[in-house]
């Protein structure tokens, strides 16, 4: 299983009575880094950062104990692309994590920047504020919080909840039409 499963009790993940349950497996978002939704540098449109689809060149692979991540940013409308090897990639912010670029799912949402890196993320997002009870998994002793667990008190309120959603509509609805 992932880090969080929807149990239908009754209906879609809108729907009240819904549950949310943290498995509390996954840490940080470093999950939803394989696919980031980012502004063109050139266009302004809709990009993806993927991983490179080709193979390590000879001095790329030759590691010096860093952890290396070989991506691609790529843009359908415009045909921009970039290749780019990283030693690091920090997530948790509404930029991407190699290119730092600004995310492609990013809108203002009760005061604050609501964003998401992809649509699993904006799935996660909106099966944890559409669920009526949120129940935590077992605790693993010196497990980090998990990625749920560090949601920004605002989102999880359930005052916000309408507005949270609506929202997530709205960037759902920014989507390109291919995918």
């Amino acid at each position: 299983m992932g880090l969080w499963q929807a149990d239908h009790v009754t209906g879609s993940a809108s729907d009240p009575g819904d549950r949310f349950r943290d498995r509390r497996e996954r840490k940080y978002g470093y999950d939803f880094i394989d696919e980031v939704l980012v502004r063109c540098p050139r266009c302004d449109g809709c990009a993806v950062v993927l991983a490179h689809p080709g193979p390590l060149e000879d001095g790329e692979a030759a590691s010096t104990g860093v952890m290396n991540f070989r991506r691609r940013l790529r843009c359908r409308e415009c045909g921009y692309f970039k290749d780019e090897m990283v030693g690091s990639a920090v997530v948790g912010g509404p930029v991407d994590p190699f290119f730092q670029r600004p995310v492609w799912l990013q809108t203002s949402c009760c005061g604050h920047v609501l964003w998401a890196y992809n649509v699993r993320h904006l799935d996660l997002l909106e099966a944890y504020v559409a669920a009526k009870l949120r129940e935590r998994g077992d605790l693993v002793a010196c497990a980090p919080a998990s990625l749920v667990e560090r949601l920004p008190t605002w989102l999880k309120t359930a005052k916000n909840r309408a507005e949270v959603l609506r929202t997530i509509g709205r960037l759902r609805s920014a989507l390109p039409a291919d995918g």
